[in-house]
């Protein structure tokens, strides 16, 4: 939780409040125009990829996938009876 600042300045006419309002504003504009950039910078778009690293992202994930399966059968067939339901 953030601290509670209180004002030290006591304002004795409505001018001091305006003035003061206004020093508010142009300090939550500059806040906000920082934060907008670090948020911007913060995500950065990702590049449009070509046909090719389109091609060359389909066969990496489907030999993956294509060792994954041959893994699971392997391991199946090998500890297969560990997941069998048993006759009593």
């Amino acid at each position: 939780m953030l601290p509670v600042i209180t004002p030290e300045k006591k304002y004795h006419t409505l001018n001091e409040i305006q003035a003061r309002k206004e020093q508010l504003a142009a300090e939550l504009q500059h806040d906000n125009e920082q934060f907008s950039t670090l948020w911007n910078q913060l995500f950065v778009p990702r590049k449009d990829s070509t046909k090719g690293e389109w091609v060359s992202s389909l066969i990496a994930n489907s030999v993956t996938a294509v060792d994954t399966f041959l893994l699971v059968r392997k391991l199946f067939k090998n500890y297969g009876h560990l997941f069998r339901k048993k006759n009593r």
